[in-house]
């Protein structure tokens, strides 16, 4: 059955992202009813309280998990509170036995009551509360009880617990063996309670999309080179309505993109550049043009890495990745938004034929460049990129990749680094990252680093290797390639990769982050007030229609 969301163009409502509000109109109800011989299982939370008075701790079921108590007569809270000490935040208390139609119960520790939006850490810490609680709980309770459906609630926020929850139970798993009964596959998941569907699935979205991501980022550079990444968005996206194009590289010789094809000369993989199109409403309004750095392997060229920073260059391609998932997931969800996204995607390699300190290289837009060095391919790969993107008369481009380390000195993986040209941009990136729990933070474009790359003898601009203050050099950089309009740079050198367990729903090793930031600022984008051609629809029709389709393309249900 088709759901037909209908959103209103009506203020954003106080608590939720942009996404979830705008879906919000759409009615569901279901019911729990016996799935055969499935093994279920129910994901439910308890607050931590303490008592001053008393100098004692406690806990205090959630809404749903109170009601739940009563409907099987307080065995519940019998046994919570026989199973130990009160729950502690993010502990995971396994209840076997309890009710017919849930045999394993898990209440995971929610902690403290009552959190919100914390302006100093710019977080909305309640939600951030629900998806890390719901990865805790549904990840003990299918390793545990190895499960084949979860249930469970939404802690009063459905979309950021369809978030957690998918977020959390996802591994890479693609090139492992494992025996009868081994393998953690992910089980069919329900909300428990029915009272926001819409942004379950909105959040299931989200973090299905951030997954494939991850899934892109963690595949071998021998199983993902330049041409087979092209075949596998290809697959991914081609059974949407997306229109795809793959350039080939005698394509990107005849438009005079040397500085793409400069990176790409020290390898024997030829460079490509995909262009993937997206029409969310009338094709004469102008789209938002995102780039992906799709640098599938960068081993620094003869300027090359050391091990320990060549480790993880597999990932290099990680604004790709995300610029291909956000795509999917705003074709899914029906944004009404035009998207033209170009992707350049190639390998830096050690080669005989490849760049060399010190040469100099024609972009697109005629300007000559110096390499410093090779081993900043980043910023040559997305340069022509931006210049071609001028022929779509853009409304902003939004360019994404790893392009220096300075980020990641300054901010470690605690956000991406924002630059852009319009402050309005800013504010609605960071909106997007408060919500999604994947934070943004924004450095300067000050002409005082124009000037450093500008400061070139042998060329135009010089592509510079200094240490100091590189991050913001490579954006100064970038923009000299920004022929017009809005522009924002998102650089994720530090946010790609994580080796430790920072957050819970998301393990060690790739992470696909800004996927879901990414997702929440194109929502935020294609209904802001000011957008003229919103205003038209609304005043024809007072609406827009929109559906909201699963994984495979098809309506969801």
């Amino acid at each position: 059955m088709n759901h037909l969301l209908k959103a209103s163009f009506i203020g954003r409502k106080s608590g939720n992202s942009f996404v979830s509000t705008i879906f919000n109109h759409i009615k569901y109800s279901s019911s729990l009813t016996s799935c055969g011989g499935e093994m279920k299982g129910l994901v439910l939370g308890a607050y931590e309280t303490f008592s001053e008075a008393t100098n004692t701790r406690s806990f205090k079921f959630t809404e749903t998990a109170e009601t739940y108590n009563k409907m099987i007569s307080d065995k519940l809270l019998f046994a919570l509170i026989k199973s130990g000490p009160p729950i502690r935040k993010y502990e995971v208390r396994m209840l076997y036995g309890l009710d017919d139609t849930f045999p394993s119960i898990a209440v995971v520790g929610l902690g403290k009551q009552g959190l919100g939006y914390n302006e100093e850490e710019q977080i909305d810490e309640y939600k951030e509360q629900v998806r890390e609680a719901a990865a805790v709980g549904s990840t003990i309770l299918r390793d545990i009880s190895r499960v084949e459906k979860i249930f469970i609630e939404s802690f009063g926020n459905s979309e950021s617990a369809g978030e957690g929850i998918s977020l959390g139970l996802w591994s890479y798993l693609d090139n492992k063996s494992f025996k009868p009964g081994e393998s953690l596959d992910i089980p069919q998941l329900e909300l428990f309670d029915n009272c926001d569907f819409t942004g379950w699935k909105i959040g299931l979205q989200k973090g299905n999309a951030q997954n494939l991501a991850r899934k892109l980022c963690e595949m071998p550079a021998n199983y993902l080179t330049p041409r087979k990444f092209a075949e596998q968005t290809v697959k991914i996206l081609g059974n949407s309505d997306i229109n795809l194009e793959v350039k080939t590289k005698h394509w990107l010789q005849m438009k005079g993109m040397d500085a793409l094809l400069a990176v790409a000369k020290g390898s024997c993989e030829e460079p490509l550049l995909l262009e993937a199109t997206y029409y969310g409403c009338e094709p004469h309004v102008c789209p938002v043009v995102l780039i992906g750095k799709g640098v599938t392997f960068d081993a620094g060229g003869h300027c090359l890495k050391t091990p320990e920073n060549m480790a993880h260059m597999r990932g290099d391609m990680a604004g790709a990745a995300c610029v291909i998932a956000t795509l999917k997931a705003v074709e899914a969800l029906r944004l009404p938004i035009n998207i033209r996204a170009l992707i350049p995607m190639c390998e830096n390699m050690l080669g005989p034929r490849g760049m060399k300190p010190g040469d100099i290289v024609k972009a697109m837009n005629g300007k000559t460049v110096h390499i410093d060095s090779t081993d900043s391919d980043g910023r040559l790969v997305i340069v022509d990129a931006l210049s071609y993107a001028a022929t779509y008369n853009p409304k902003v481009i939004v360019d994404v990749g790893g392009f220096s380390r300075g980020t990641k000195n300054a901010l470690g993986s605690a956000a991406a680094s924002i630059f852009t040209n319009n402050d309005a941009l800013w504010e609605q990136m960071k909106i997007a990252g408060i919500h999604s729990g994947d934070r943004v933070w924004r450095l300067p474009l000050w002409t005082h680093f124009s000037k450093t790359v500008r400061y070139c003898l042998p060329a135009d601009v010089c592509e510079t290797a200094q240490y100091l203050g590189n991050a913001c050099r490579s954006a100064a950089f970038l923009q000299e390639f920004v022929c017009r309009g809005d522009w924002l740079h998102m650089d994720i050198y530090g946010i790609t990769h994580q080796d430790e367990d920072l957050v819970k729903y998301l393990r060690p090793g790739m992470t696909g982050r800004p996927t879901r930031t990414l997702i929440e600022f194109l929502a935020q984008f294609a209904f802001r007030p000011e957008d003229k051609d919103n205003e038209r629809n609304q005043k024809k029709t007072g609406y827009q229609e929109m559906t909201c389709r699963d994984d495979s393309g098809h309506p969801c249900k």
